[in-house]
């Protein structure tokens, strides 16, 4: 292991350990240092998360655009100093932490018998999210983690995940996604953070006026198992609670074929996405690049 990733598993390792422990008041103010420091800083992924709000906003002047990254990275930092704690937050503590509209979705769903898939973008706080389905509903589920570098890094992230109640696999390695269909034909739930393709067979979506690439994951094992897709948006206000909202179903086309239903489910994923970040944008936490248009043409890779 080279010394960079030693330090990042390290700094990794104090936030889960020492964050924790802070009273939370006391982590708030952290987090909020940190995000400004880093906002003043104008690092490189503050100015992508300015040219992706700018997307997000058409029109926003530079000042708009420069508050937008500012309430951006302090969102960014609540969802870590949130993650940091909370392996130690109680039931009570995580059911107060979040609230969601239109949860029949899901419920109703899953009382017919048929696998769930709910898909998210990077909006707010996700493991949050998943805490309180795994806690205040006491419905496991299954999700897929990207392979971190240095692989201790990796792990860390999937015991704090298993120990939030979370059944995680590793995106690469070509297995997911049969255990996922498994999963999901027994009557399972299964949550994907969607938003941004990890791969080379993404699906081409219309995303704010230009292309961007999804992957097909969610669509592809709706089809294959029959399982419900749900897409999910998250955002913050200035409580300490998270909401949400459950979309409605993404239906299967009638017809066409694998690639082109694949294709339909995909951007209503999207439109449902962008729906959801246009009401919140400084919680849509992209310091990526995301469209092709901002990607490496000759190899279609950020």
């Amino acid at each position: 292991m080279s010394a960079q990733d030693r330090l990042t598993d390290a700094l990794y390792g104090l936030g889960w350990s020492t964050v924790k422990k802070l009273p939370e008041p006391v982590a708030v103010r952290l987090g909020r240092t940190i995000a400004d420091a880093a906002w003043k800083q104008r690092g490189k992924g503050v100015q992508r998360l300015e040219s992706n709000y700018a997307r997000v906003v058409p029109g926003a002047s530079p000042e708009r655009l420069a508050e937008l990254s500012r309430a951006g990275m302090r969102s960014y930092l609540r969802y870590w100093m949130e993650s940091f704690r909370l392996p130690a937050w109680s039931k009570e503590r995580i059911a107060e932490g979040f609230t969601v509209k239109d949860l029949h979705h899901l419920t109703e769903g899953l009382a017919a018998g048929k696998g769930v898939v709910l898909a998210l973008p990077h909006l707010a706080n996700w493991d949050l999210a998943g805490a309180w389905v795994t806690t205040q509903l006491g419905i496991p589920f299954t999700t897929v983690a990207e392979r971190l570098k240095p692989e201790t890094l990796y792990d860390r992230f999937v015991a704090y995940r298993e120990g939030l109640g979370m059944e995680v696999l590793p995106h690469s390695g070509g297995t997911a996604f049969g255990t996922l269909a498994r999963r999901l034909r027994d009557g399972g739930l299964v949550c994907l953070v969607a938003d941004r393709d990890l791969s080379a067979s993404g699906v081409e979506v219309d995303f704010f006026g230009d292309t961007a690439r999804m992957p097909a994951g969610p669509a592809l094992l709706a089809q294959q198992t029959g399982a419900l897709l749900l897409p999910v948006t998250l955002w913050y206000d200035d409580s300490p609670m998270m909401r949400g909202r459950v979309h409605p179903p993404v239906d299967v086309p009638e017809s066409g074929t694998r690639a082109e239903k694949t294709s339909v489910m995909t951007q209503a994923l999207a439109d449902a996405f962008a729906t959801g970040i246009a009401d919140h944008p400084e919680d849509w936490h992209m310091l990526q690049r995301l469209w092709l248009a901002d990607l490496d043409p000759a190899k279609g890779r950020p």
